[in-house]
């Protein structure tokens, strides 16, 4: 008795469930797709900086240079604490010391600032004291999940306005929506090089760098819906 009762309550669970598709199917409705993009600046650039022994034939030795670049940091404005990470070494960095047979010593640190002239000004500033290997590892926006949601918001508000234009030249009106898909929401971060910063020269003949405020190529931030509204 108790099998058959629980036969009769799932048939009567997947009659209701295919009613209620078939009810969706045979609505009348207009399904649209909108897209709404923007593009933002970065706001955190982050540098790879290698210390190694080899830049001063082993003249000078990482610890040195590493006080070094703690100071001239410091002079620029960087907070030691919240900026600067130290990072293993990369395999391609290993492999090749360990080809060439050298033993000098190096490390890598991960520095983050928070605009193109400060970067500037970090590139410039190391190579003054003759550390040269630095490099753009990427860079970010720290608002994009906010600015996600309002990009998201747009293009549900272009969906309507697109919606409510198709069907007034056939005197229908819009309904409220019965499907919502939210198909790609996805940024695009090209990466920018150190060649950025401009590199001029002094009247003595050395090689000077003079860091301008530029800005970094923006962000492409985008994001596409797709919506059902129901004809009226």
């Amino acid at each position: 008795m108790k099998k058959s009762l629980l036969i009769i309550l799932f048939l009567t669970f997947v009659l209701s469930a295919r009613s209620q598709s078939r009810n969706f199917i045979d609505q009348p409705y207009l399904e649209t797709e909108a897209v709404a993009d923007t593009m933002v600046a970065p706001d955190k650039i982050y540098l790879s900086i290698l210390i190694t022994e080899k830049d001063t034939k082993g003249k000078i030795s990482v610890e040195e240079l590493e006080n070094k670049m703690a100071e001239k940091l410091k002079v620029i404005g960087i907070d030691l604490e919240k900026q600067l990470s130290l990072s293993d070494l990369s395999s391609n960095f290993k492999k090749y010391f360990l080809r060439q047979q050298d033993i000098l010593k190096a490390k890598a640190y991960s520095l983050v600032v928070y605009d193109a002239l400060t970067a500037g000004k970090v590139i410039a500033g190391l190579e003054e004291i003759n550390i040269s290997n630095v490099n753009l590892e990427k860079t970010e926006y720290s608002k994009m999940d906010q600015l996600n949601l309002e990009l998201k918001s747009k293009a549900m508000i272009k969906a309507l306005k697109q919606a409510r234009a198709m069907v007034k030249p056939l005197n229908q009106k819009i309904g409220k929506a019965i499907y919502i898909s939210d198909l790609n929401s996805r940024y695009v971060n090209r990466e920018v090089t150190a060649e950025a910063i401009s590199i001029g020269y002094s009247s003595n003949g050395k090689q000077k760098f003079n860091p301008l405020d530029i800005a970094f190529e923006k962000i492409e931030v985008k994001t596409v819906i797709k919506v059902k509204f129901i004809l009226e």
